[in-house]
């Protein structure tokens, strides 16, 4: 086929052409064929906008008003929650995902294989929830895929602080490159809910998490979930709007941020009571314990600890789980302050009227009653000191005909026990006292009732009343919130507030005061081995059996299977014991109710749960938090140790682990040290230990404890083995010299 000749000469350069070409024709063709190209493209440009702004300009406008209605929910800062004195008990920090794009358009692959193995180690020795071998398979896995399927964001650390993200800058490879398009390495920020004081009050503050009904970050137990409105403040809304570069989302409505709690916990009581309850557990084996201190004036809850024997994690010990303290349980013999309550209340009782008790009493044709620590007659003044089932029976039941059984719960109606305390901890519930019917052995169980059988009292309340009868009568609600600060910055404070203004006179009061001081301090009281010249303490000793309940969650709910339940009690010696009371007798400033679940061994209530309170008791006197003044309070300097001390401990174990460790001959034992014992009523000696065993040692002698330094100690005034008085201060200096 022939080419046409005005196409030849179109064409440049072509040899044996019919016509000469100059230079200026030649350009004249390229800018002829690039004009025509552009000419077209234009018009196609000019037919797109007609298309799209005249012929279809409805349908892309209601597209674009689409787009642009986009809008995200923003959240809000979720409050924090403060300890009495302003120390924060749970707070939001950032904290950094790290991860790797491996698909980063620069990323230089060889150096990355190379450097692997230095990687490892470093993250191994920073990081050792994995092993060196563990931290190379986990990166080194992403390079095993091609690269269009490598993952852009694979996680290699999760939630750590920002200097730890500047350190990770400085590991192997990634050292190399500042530009992370070369090293691959990315950080994602994170707003988490932290917890500085770990798990103390754990139950009481409670936790934050997503649940299946709302992905959102929300309370899901104890405060959190009781105040979850509150703390979690409003979500605010952003819509997408057009930049010059794109669209993105701009905020419309800003979030409004949760308000900020102040809770009535004292972290100094919290951290004794936590101590004192733990030490008790591990002693006696229990089951569970659970703690509660209350403020007599004011109904603030100072502190307050439930632990549970670890059953999940293999390490023995006890932990943080179910909140006992809301739960309600047969509540045994402490009920009988309040039985008294309501006869005091109703006139029934003469003090000074006698009444046969013996050792079995059959009432209403139901089991015979029995007693075990009561003579044949007592005096109604000291049936809580024997702590006489009977004498209680045979005082307050006969004022109750089949036709008025259930009187007896509505006279406790009346002081406003079943009211609800809405103290903020979740699932608080209140007492179970169920209807009598006298068909049904309505009799039988109303005089059960009296001493605490047949009913169910969480802990919470029964700390409740006592502290109402240590306050003179006056029923001051429980409160764990005293105050709010709403995200304007003002701040509220909430006052105290009252179930009932008065449960009884001020001389029904008294007296109920003085039956429990007798428990203590009577002839006969179940807790005469609480007795101490520190402190005066009043109270109730509780046992009883423990019964079989539904099964239920760490949270405290029900777990509905199809099995039918089956009451009864357990079988064998299984008892809860309980203490509740109040300190010091005289001026009562603490109320105190402590609950363990069975005991091993020959353990009462008094060498368990009353323990508990006593050492509380009197480790709040040593540090003066009793209002104590002493006229020792000025102790001598303290004078320098003879010689240094590595480490010290009371434990004889840790002391030869510490001494086979270090490889320690006979002659440079004077490193490590024991303390030696001293005599009952002079200074312990603690030289050597550390601070948490020394404040054991020092505060179980009854001395108020100042202290400065850290590390070990290594001077203390008095000398150890100096005759002191209970209430003496004493000043101790620490070092890690």
């Amino acid at each position: 086929m022939k080419i046409p000749d005005f196409i030849l000469r179109l064409l440049p350069g072509r040899k044996g052409a019919s016509q000469p070409r100059t230079r200026r024709r030649h350009i004249r063709a390229r800018y002829t064929l690039i004009s025509a190209l552009l000419l077209f493209v234009s018009g196609l440009c000019v037919i797109m906008l007609i298309n799209t702004t005249v012929i279809h300009a409805d349908a892309w406008n209601a597209k674009g008003r689409m787009s642009l209605n986009d809008t995200i929910p923003v959240q809000p800062l979720r409050g924090e929650i403060l300890a009495s004195d302003g120390s924060i008990l749970a707070t939001n920090l950032h904290y950094y995902n790290v991860r790797i794009d491996f698909r980063a358009s620069k990323l230089n692959e060889l150096r990355y294989l190379e450097s692997l193995d230095s990687l490892a180690d470093t993250l191994a020795r920073y990081y050792p929830r994995r092993t060196r071998a563990q931290w190379y398979e986990h990166l080194y896995a992403p390079m095993r895929k091609p690269k269009a399927k490598r993952s852009r964001s694979y996680l290699v650390l999760k939630h750590i602080p920002f200097e730890e993200v500047e350190r990770v800058k400085r590991f192997p490879y990634f050292r190399r490159w500042k530009n992370r398009n070369r090293t691959g390495l990315t950080t994602e920020r994170v707003l988490l809910r932290r917890y500085p004081y770990g798990d103390m009050a754990r139950l009481s503050i409670g936790r934050v998490g997503e649940t299946a009904a709302n992905p959102e970050i929300r309370g899901i137990s104890g405060l959190e979930q009781a105040l979850d409105t509150m703390l979690y403040g409003r979500p605010g809304r952003a819509a997408r709007v057009l930049f010059t570069r794109g669209s993105s989302f701009w905020t419309t409505e800003p979030p409004r941020n949760g308000t900020t709690l102040t809770t009535t916990i004292d972290i100094t009581m919290q951290d004794i009571l936590e101590h004192e309850l733990g030490r008790t557990l591990v002693e006696c084996k229990a089951e569970w314990g659970s703690a509660m201190v209350m403020e007599v004036a004011t109904g603030d809850i100072k502190a307050i600890s439930n632990l549970d024997r670890d059953t999940v994690s293999g390490r023995g010990g006890y932990i943080e789980a179910m909140n006992h303290i809301v739960q309600a349980y047969e509540p045994g013999s402490v009920i009988k302050v309040i039985s008294m309550l309501n006869a005091l209340n109703k006139g029934w009782v003469n003090l000074n009227a006698t009444y046969p008790i013996g050792h079995s009493y059959a009432y209403a044709g139901g089991k015979p009653i029995r007693d075990t620590h009561s003579p044949a007659s007592l005096p109604v003044s000291r049936f809580m000191e024997y702590s006489s089932n009977i004498g209680m029976t045979k005082l307050i039941a006969p004022h109750y005909s089949d036709s008025t059984l259930n009187d007896f719960r509505a006279d406790l109606r009346e002081l406003g026990f079943f009211d609800r305390f809405n103290t903020g901890m979740a699932r608080e519930r209140p007492p179970y006292f169920p209807t009598l019917d006298p068909r049904a052995g309505g009799r039988v169980s109303l005089s059960r009732m009296i001493f605490g059988y047949a009913t169910q009292v969480p802990p919470l309340y029964t700390c409740a009343i006592y502290n109402a009868i240590a306050n003179d009568g006056r029923f001051v609600r429980p409160r764990l919130i005293k105050a709010m600060r709403r995200p304007d910055g003002t701040d509220s404070v909430i006052p105290v507030s009252y179930v009932r203004d008065r449960i009884c006179s001020e001389e029904n009061a008294a007296i109920l005061r003085r039956m429990m001081h007798s428990v203590v301090w009577g002839e006969g009281g179940t807790a005469k081995g609480l007795r101490n010249d520190i402190v005066e303490i009043a109270g109730k000793t509780g046992t009883a059996g423990i019964a079989l309940e539904r099964p239920r969650d760490k949270d405290g709910r029900l777990i509905l299977t199809s099995i039918p339940f089956k009451g009864g009690y357990r079988e064998g010696k299984h008892n809860r014991v309980a203490f509740c009371g109040f300190f010091p007798y005289d001026n009562p400033k603490y109320t105190c109710i402590v609950v363990i679940s069975d005991p091993q061994g020959p353990y009462g209530p008094a060498a368990t749960s009353g323990t508990v309170l006593r050492n509380f008791a009197l480790k709040l006197y040593s540090r003066g938090m009793l209002d104590n003044v002493t006229s020792l309070d000025e102790a001598p300097p303290a004078k320098g140790a003879t010689h240094p001390t590595l480490y010290g401990s009371n434990d004889p174990d840790r002391h030869a682990t510490m001494r086979s460790l270090l490889a320690l001959d006979g002659r440079r034992l004077g490193l490590l040290r024991t303390p030696r014992p001293t005599p009952e009523g002079t200074v312990p000696d603690v030289t050597g230990l550390g601070i948490r065993e020394a404040l054991v040692r020092l505060e179980s002698a009854g001395l108020r404890v100042n202290f400065s330094g850290t590390g070990y100690v290594t001077a203390m005034a008095p000398e150890a083995g100096s005759p002191v008085k209970p209430g003496t201060k004493i000043n101790v200096t620490l070092s890690q010299n």
